[in-house]
C-alpha cells in the first residue's frame, strides 16, 4: 500500500534525481526517491535465499559419483560458494541450503557458512522433492519476500533491480530471464511486456516466442508455498503456471553471464568462459 505524500527538496538535489530516471526501470522522481530511500534503509533486497543443491546429477556422471555437483569447482571454487559471491555482493547473507543426494559431504563442507561470511540453514530431503517441495519443508523461515536459485547454474544478476520489478509490479514472483541464441531445448517465455503468459516448452526454432529462457533465479513471496503439494514437486509446472494466469509472474530478462552446467559439454564451456560475480556498480 503506498502513500501520497510532498516534499521539498534543492533544486540541484532534483536535477541529480531526474538524471537517474531513465524511463524504463526507474519511471518517475517519485520512483527513484523511493529506491534510495529503500536502498538506504535496507530494504531494497530479499534477506534471505533458497539454493537448491539435492539433485543427483545424473547427466554429470562419472564426476558426480562421490562429488555433489554443487561441489565441483570452477575457477577455484565450488559452483555454490559463486552464488554466494553473488548474494553477498548485495548483502544478502541468510542462505537456506536444501541437501538431497551426497548431502553429509555438502554439510560437512559449507558446515554453518562462518567461513564464507554467511549463515547457512539446512533442509534435508530424505527423498527427492523437486524445486518445490524444499520450499514447503523450509516455510517456518520464508516470511518475507525471498530468492531461490538453482544451484547447478553460474549467473551474474542486479539483485536490486530485480527487487524493484518484483515490488512495482506487485508480482507473487519474479523469474529471472537470460537470452540464448538456440532456445529448443529450453522453456521459453512468452512475455506481454513484463508479464509472464506462458512457458512454451523446446519448442523448434521458428516457433519460439522468444529467445528469453529460464535462468533458474527467483523472487518469491511467502503465500505461494501454501499453493505447493505435498511431497514432489515442481515450481515450473504446479506454481508458475497459476501465478500465470493470476497474472502475478513477472519476467526480468538481466544481460549478465548465465551458464547451465547440466552437460558436461556445458560444464565445459563455463570453465572456460565464467568471468565471476562482476563488480559493476548497481545503477539506480
Amino acid at each position: 500500500m503506498k502513500e501520497r505524500i510532498t516534499i521539498t527538496l534543492d533544486k540541484e538535489l532534483i536535477e541529480q534525481i531526474d538524471k537517474r530516471v531513465d524511463g524504463d526501470v526507474i519511471k518517475n522522481r517519485s520512483q527513484q526517491i523511493e529506491s534510495f530511500l529503500a536502498k538506504s534503509l535496507g530494504s531494497d533486497i530479499p534477506k534471505k535465499a533458497v539454493i537448491l543443491v539435492g539433485g543427483k546429477a545424473t547427466r554429470l556422471r562419472p564426476l558426480t559419483l562421490k562429488t555433489p555437483k554443487c561441489m565441483v569447482e570452477i575457477a577455484g571454487k565450488t559452483v555454490t560458494e559463486h552464488l554466494f559471491d553473488l548474494l553477498k555482493k548485495y548483502g544478502i547473507r541468510e542462505v537456506i541450503l536444501s541437501v538431497g543426494y551426497l548431502k553429509e559431504k555438502v554439510k560437512e563442507y559449507y558446515g554453518d557458512g562462518s567461513k564464507f561470511g554467511i549463515d547457512i540453514t539446512y533442509v534435508e530431503e530424505d527423498e527427492p522433492l523437486g524445486t518445490a517441495g524444499p520450499l514447503k519443508r523450509a516455510k517456518e523461515f520464508l516470511t518475507e519476500s525471498f530468492i531461490v536459485t538453482n544451484g547447478d547454474e553460474l549467473k551474474n544478476i542486479n539483485i536490486p533491480r530485480m527487487y524493484r520489478l518484483h515490488k512495482r509490479k506487485e508480482a507473487s514472483g519474479t523469474l529471472a530471464l537470460t537470452t540464448v541464441t538456440d532456445p529448443t531445448q529450453y522453456g521459453v517465455a512468452r512475455l506481454s511486456g513484463t508479464r509472464i503468459l506462458e512457458f512454451v516448452e523446446k519448442p523448434k526454432k521458428e516457433d519460439a516466442p522468444s529467445n528469453l529462457i529460464n535462468a533458474g533465479f527467483y523472487i518469491l513471496e511467502p503465500k505461494i508455498i501454501d499453493m505447493i503439494p505435498e511431497g514432489f514437486s515442481m515450481l515450473e509446472q504446479d506454481v508458475f503456471p497459476k501465478l500465470a494466469k493470476k497474472e502475478q509472474l513477472r519476467g526480468f530478462p538481466f544481460e549478465g553471464q548465465w551458464f547451465d552446467m547440466g552437460t558436461h559439454e556445458r560444464l565445459d564451456v563455463a570453465k572456460k568462459k565464467w568471468k565471476g560475480v562482476k563488480d559493476y556498480e548497481d545503477e539506480e
